[in-house]
């Protein structure tokens, strides 16, 4: 039995001593007069690379989503359509301002939101759409924004995972009416823990920046609130790793797609494996090389993870369906759109994440290709 020497970890940045010089300079430095440098300067830049107007730094992309939705005046009595598989904080914003989730299935090669099954789901509550660009991959932007646009809707696209990823020449953050981006340590730009909304509307990102801050104006010095809002703001020290990480971020993107292109090498031609999707008109960044089985195989993703772990590698599953998790037991409207049949279902099922942080080399990737290789051909 194939078994790495050392054990393989699923996820893990990329730190140079320039994100350790910029860290230690905001430690010292980012107060007083300098206190939003590097807030700034992170935002900007961010902006600029995706190619919209504007960027607010947040604690987390589950805080961006949020304010999204807060911006936006989604609340009580209303609907947003999402995906069924996703990780959860791409829904809960969504049941945080009072409004109800509406989950939907996913397109099976891309493994985003199916732009039938969104105009499917489609009433008169409805008040936004939720697309989820699912491991560097991204949605049908073109379609959706055509259905937003013709129901009246607001279209969020959640970029948490698809920082660097291409969609007919428009980057991953750049569609929809406001977008959200992940820097938790697992991403491909980390500062930890870590978000980023991003939008062109102008009003919207003010509205954003006043509630992000407990419902006051940016630079109000006498705390006279005018509502009750939010506490979302991203400290110094993040941000001034993740102006480091930008600064790197074509490194950081190559990096990506040179690991995945050591596994397609050695998995792309195994009868039964599907790998992430790179449709004509996209890059994908590839953040998490991901392995969706045929089900003839006979293993799922929980029994391949195991026979991984065993080789000493480590991995992730796919995202289970939303519907399926005890958190949405109580919310049959949800679910009302879904069936045993949809094609995320199967996709969810069989499909695992393979190690894919900056640690990997093209010798480690070689081992955990064996090892995977191995323990589905001992399962036929």
């Amino acid at each position: 039995m194939i078994v790495a020497p050392e054990r393989i970890p699923v996820a893990g940045p990329s730190i140079s001593d320039r994100e350790v010089e910029l860290v230690a300079d905001a430690a010292r430095n980012a107060w007083y007069k300098n206190h939003a440098e590097f807030n700034n300067r992170f935002e900007r830049m961010l902006a600029d690379y995706v190619g919209v107007n504007h960027a607010v730094s947040t604690p987390h992309c589950t805080a961006a989503l949020h304010l999204a939705l807060a911006a936006l005046g989604v609340g009580p009595g209303d609907e947003v359509i999402a995906p069924d598989v996703t990780w959860i904080a791409s829904v809960a914003p969504i049941v945080y301002v009072g409004a109800e989730p509406v989950l939907v299935d996913i397109d099976p090669v891309t493994w985003c939101l199916d732009p039938d099954a969104v105009e499917r789901a489609i009433g008169p509550r409805t008040k936004a759409i939720i697309g989820v660009d699912l491991y560097g991959s991204t949605c049908d932007w073109v379609r959706l924004q055509d259905i937003a646009d013709r129901h009246g809707l607001a279209l969020i696209e959640d970029a948490a995972e698809a920082l660097g990823s291409v969609h007919h020449g428009r980057r991953a953050g750049a569609f929809g009416r406001v977008s959200a981006f992940s820097f938790h340590g697992s991403k491909t730009v980390v500062t930890g823990e870590g978000g980023m909304l991003a939008t062109n509307d102008k009003d919207l990102f003010d509205r954003v920046l006043f509630l992000r801050d407990h419902g006051r104006n940016p630079g109000d010095r006498f705390f006279l609130n005018t509502e009750i809002a939010f506490k979302y703001r991203m400290s110094s020290v993040q941000a001034a790793l993740g102006v480091a990480q930008m600064e790197r971020i074509d490194e950081l993107i190559a990096r990506k797609r040179a690991i995945f292109g050591w596994y397609r090498d050695r998995l792309s031609s195994l009868q039964g494996v599907a790998l992430n999707a790179e449709p004509p008109d996209t890059q994908n960044s590839y953040w998490m090389v991901t392995a969706v089985l045929d089900p003839q195989i006979g293993l799922d993703k929980f029994q391949l993870m195991a026979k991984l772990d065993r080789r000493n590698i480590d991995s992730r599953p796919f995202f289970s369906p939303l519907s399926s998790l005890p958190a949405f037991e109580a919310r049959p409207g949800a679910k009302r759109f879904l069936s045993a049949n949809d094609k995320g279902q199967r996709v969810s099922k069989y499909g695992v994440n393979l190690p894919s942080g900056y640690n990997m080399t093209e010798e480690k990737v070689a081992i955990v290709a064996s090892a995977f290789t191995e323990a589905i051909s001992r399962a036929t």
